[in-house]
């Protein structure tokens, strides 16, 4: 069942467009890497699905025009964000970020600390005191206590120390084994990527310019529009 369409998607800043044509589609469970160079416009159809920007085009999450929608509502539908560079609230403790902005479901306080151990040790600890690995692991917490049908992760292995992107990709592979919630996960490891992804999309200048199974993407595609 299909739960992101994306089609013909683009959007500006101001004056000055920034997607020229985005497609992408996702169903329920699946996990798709959306991949590409810097600047090519993968935070920006981030930030238009979670309407942050002005966009045009389809836009749905179950049937429903997410167009239509102001950002809060847009994740009451069940879309969860890890934004790039984490954005805790610095002053509220582990146990107040994780419990903000909670709803029913799935994911619980004991759930997500579980998931990441190292949260449950530091649960009166106020989020400005954490590493930033441990504050990537609350901004990922926080996401899942929203019960997202849609978890979308930009970056979120971005300049962490290796044993804690370790950890990272660990609790994403559990996601994926033990859920049945969407990831769309924007990463500069491809091979990390290619280990839990089924899917991949690639972006070139605001347009997607391929896109297929994982398994399909090969060396000289890699290359031409994500490598350096």
């Amino acid at each position: 069942m299909t739960l992101l369409r994306i089609e013909n998607l683009t959007a500006t800043y101001g004056v000055s467009q920034a997607l020229f044509g985005v497609d992408l589609e996702m169903s329920e469970g699946q996990v798709t890497a959306l991949m590409g160079r810097n600047g090519m416009g993968k935070t920006t159809t981030v930030k238009a699905i979670c309407r942050m920007i002005r966009s045009e085009g389809t836009l749905t999450l179950d049937g429903q025009d997410l167009h239509a929608l102001p950002s809060h509502k847009v994740a009451r539908q069940g879309v969860g964000l890890v934004p790039e560079g984490r954005r805790c609230f610095a002053d509220l403790t582990v146990r107040e970020n994780l419990i903000a902005a909670a709803r029913p479901g799935y994911w619980s306080l004991g759930r997500v600390t579980d998931l990441f151990p190292r949260l449950a040790e530091r649960q009166t600890q106020r989020a400005v005191s954490l590493s930033g690995g441990e504050q990537q692991m609350l901004a990922i917490g926080r996401a899942l206590m929203t019960n997202p049908r849609l978890l979308i992760l930009d970056e979120a292995t971005e300049g962490l120390a290796p044993i804690v992107r370790q950890e990272i990709w660990a609790a994403l592979h559990r996601l994926r084994q033990e859920t049945n919630v969407a990831i769309l996960l924007i990463d500069k490891s491809i091979k990390e990527l290619a280990s839990v992804s089924d899917r991949a999309v690639i972006l070139e200048r605001g347009r997607t310019v391929w896109s297929g199974k994982m398994d399909e993407l090969t060396s000289d595609i890699s290359e031409k529009y994500v490598g350096v």
